[in-house]
């Protein structure tokens, strides 16, 4: 999983989708969810809120963990709190077409 940076976010973001873990080290769910995005058939990205609270700042991350789908520079929906594999798959199903169908998948 890449960390994020504010010198790094926005190109991370700009293109093909990918999924950004706002976390903390202290945040034992956030823990908890490294092993089931590791699954995910997505690049996974995350920025670390205690290092770069103005990334947390420009998305209104109130509560962690917070997963964030982007695609082209644009946050498509977001899941908040530690989730099973099985709604992680279910959720991306879901948005993953509707981004493609958008043109959003290059």
């Amino acid at each position: 999983m890449t960390e994020l940076d504010e010198t790094t976010f926005d190109a991370a973001v700009a293109g093909k989708p990918v999924l950004v873990d706002f976390w903390a080290p202290w945040c034992r769910p956030c823990k908890a969810l490294d092993p089931i995005l590791a699954e995910l058939p997505i690049e996974v990205a995350r920025v670390n809120i205690d290092e770069e609270p103005g990334i947390a700042s420009r998305f209104d991350i109130l509560s962690i963990p917070t997963v964030v789908l982007f695609a082209r520079g644009e946050a498509l929906g977001s899941v908040v709190g530690l989730r099973p594999k099985k709604y992680f798959d279910a959720w991306l199903a879901e948005m993953l077409p509707a981004a493609e169908a958008d043109g959003l998948d290059a």
